[in-house]
């Protein structure tokens, strides 16, 4: 077996002998029948969750296939459709998608209680997802969600598959609540973003955490002030050359998420505070209780809505795993 910290994958051995590639590795102890369970926690981050998709499969490559997984927001997306065997097709569809094609998705709702009915979605999420029941899973799995009339964390670890992802993903003031057992729920990242909790409930002696938001103030904060100062200084001369001809999708979500004449969208300013609230909880529900391999995608740059750069995306969720290997092989050993 392989370590990692003796050779690099891209250097030839002092024999000459080039080492092997970082796909052929695998972890101690990861596929074997003593191990202790495994929970992977995947935390929510809009667009930027399909960084989801490189960790799960890198983490595939290295024999590493955790017994419970819980998702929250796209983390439940990613992780719901990873248990089910379904994640191929998922790849395939977050790969295709290009801004153009993103607005076909986007059934712009006036006077309901998400700017977007959600519908056009669910039946994406159908076609890619066959009807799954939870519980028949290979793999416990936990969709987390968040009661809107009392805040609740609930956990969804039965039922429908598709339903309990449209749940955790149901972001306030985008998507509309969806009803189950009498309940409104919406996305759980408003009280979970990274379900470490989750996953030790449920019996997981090691937890691998995904979280989304490590960088979310560094490099994006810049960006996002440029975006929001070019914004300020254009202001509605497009939407006004627009507004002559008929009020499309298009002109809806320009109107929502590009800037006024003193302030930016609505749509940018809730997106924004959503970034701002997912940080700070992030960090508060990861110190009072840590997993034990922490994986922090560099994805803050990406705004949350660039649903069309998943190849950069999914690279970035594998080097996340590649940078904590060390990490995870210590995690396996000392706690097998």
């Amino acid at each position: 077996m392989t370590d990692i910290r003796d050779q690099e994958p891209s250097e030839s051995n002092v024999n000459g002998v080039k080492a092997p590639d970082a796909n052929d590795i695998k972890l101690p102890f990861a596929d074997s029948p003593k191990r202790p369970s495994i929970g992977l926690a995947l935390g929510g981050g809009v667009a930027r969750g399909w960084a989801h998709i490189g960790v799960v499969q890198r983490l595939d490559e290295l024999g590493i296939r955790p017994d419970i997984v819980a998702g929250t927001s796209v983390g439940a997306l990613v992780g719901g459709c990873w248990v089910a065997g379904h994640l191929p097709a998922l790849e395939e569809w977050a790969r295709s998608l290009t801004k153009t094609r993103m607005l076909t998705y986007f059934d712009v709702m006036l006077g309901g209680s998400g700017i977007m009915g959600g519908k056009r979605l669910e039946k994406a999420l159908r076609r890619y997802l066959p009807a799954t029941d939870i519980s028949q899973l290979p793999q416990k799995f936990i969709a987390v969600t968040c009661e809107l009339a009392t805040g609740h964390e609930i956990w969804l670890m039965d039922g429908d598959l598709a339903e309990a992802i449209q749940a955790a993903y149901a972001l306030p003031g985008v998507f509309p609540p969806r009803a189950q057992n009498g309940r409104w729920l919406i996305d759980g990242a408003l009280v979970n973003p990274v379900p470490v909790s989750a996953c030790r409930a449920l019996g997981a002696r090691i937890v691998i955490a995904v979280g989304l938001h490590a960088d979310a103030f560094g490099q994006g904060v810049m960006q996002r002030k440029k975006r929001f100062d070019q914004l300020a200084v254009e202001g509605e001369e497009g939407l006004e050359k627009a507004a002559k001809g008929k009020l499309t999708e298009r002109l809806m979500m320009r109107r929502l998420f590009h800037a006024g004449q003193n302030a930016p969208g609505v749509g940018s300013v809730m997106l924004a505070s959503f970034n701002i609230l997912m940080d700070r909880v992030t960090r508060a529900r990861i110190a009072g209780e840590p997993p034990d391999v922490l994986m922090t995608p560099q994805a803050g740059h990406i705004p949350l809505l660039d649903f069309d750069r998943a190849d950069e995306l999914i690279k970035l969720g594998r080097n996340a795993v590649d940078q904590q290997i060390r990490e995870l092989e210590s995690a396996l050993s000392y706690l097998a």
